[in-house]
């Protein structure tokens, strides 16, 4: 029996490895992640009794193998978030952008916000706690939130809302109280009802057609087009631009910035984050 160190993941196996995840997601996998690719699909391999990535490169490729697919996906994407990550982006969101959708709300007008990108829904239910704040009786009106993710697990993960205790541990009294219905003991916590009404999940892929018609009035996509190449980002802008209404917020990743011809569309509102035109 082969350790898993015997197993290399050698260049033209990578190569055809990373040219499936481009095709599947538009995700780029530069030949620096390969220590990382080789340590997490070193599992998948075990799981299936597979010899080597060579053998792992032609089963995905089979018919009949979404399922392994959507976990290879899983695999090689890095879901790492935090409740109120990136804070300025919910203060501003209370503070300025709200009011006037909540008094639009009131008068009768639609309201959507969505979460790009989710993860395993801490941005979603944040956000979500954040509308609770600034209007408690939300649910009398038309607001909801879409959360989105390509990965399929992170979606199942949403939809729980269970968290372990450790992940709250950070935040405030205050946020925890909108958060949560109890305060925190033993090792999970789960997200109140009152929060996990406003938000709906959906599993999606970035690529693909969106069966989303908007318009939005703000969405929130950080730290997702950093794994896709120049072109694919700017045809992502370009598609976020068309589905916010005007005057919309786009919120994204520290280290992203919008480029291409949707940078036109858009006046810069604060430390990344982006006003419609």
């Amino acid at each position: 029996m082969h350790s898993d160190a015997d197993i290399q993941l050698g260049d033209q196996d990578f190569s055809r490895i990373a040219q499936i995840v481009h095709g599947l997601a538009g995700i780029v996998l530069a030949d620096a992640k390969r220590p990382l690719v080789h340590s997490r699909l070193i599992k998948r391999l075990r799981a299936l009794n597979l010899p080597d990535f060579a053998t792992y490169a032609d089963f995905i490729s089979a018919d009949g193998n979404e399922a392994e697919r959507q976990a290879l996906i899983s695999a090689v994407t890095t879901n790492v978030t935090s409740f109120f990550r990136e804070h300025h982006h919910f203060e501003s969101l209370s503070s300025t952008i709200l009011p006037p959708l909540i008094a639009k709300a009131k008068s009768g007008a639609r309201v959507r916000i969505w979460s790009a990108g989710c993860s395993s829904g801490e941005e979603p239910y944040s956000i979500a706690a954040t509308v609770l704040a600034a209007c408690p009786e939300v649910q009398n009106y038309d607001v909801r939130i879409l959360a989105t993710d390509i990965d399929q697990a992170m979606i199942e993960k949403t939809r729980r809302a269970v968290y372990g205790s450790e992940s709250a541990q950070g935040l405030s009294a205050d946020q925890s109280r909108r958060l949560f219905d109890h305060p925190i003991t033993g090792d999970e916590v789960r997200v109140s009802e009152r929060v996990r009404r406003l938000v709906y999940c959906n599993s999606l892929n970035l690529q693909d057609k969106w069966p989303i018609k908007g318009p939005f009035q703000v969405i929130f996509c950080r730290n997702v087009v950093i794994y896709f190449n120049k072109a694919t980002q700017e045809r992502l802008w370009q598609r976020f631009a068309d589905l916010l209404a005007p005057g919309g917020y786009l919120m994204i990743g520290h280290s992203e910035r919008i480029t291409g011809p949707a940078l036109s569309e858009f006046t810069t509102d604060g430390m990344t984050t982006y006003r419609r035109r």
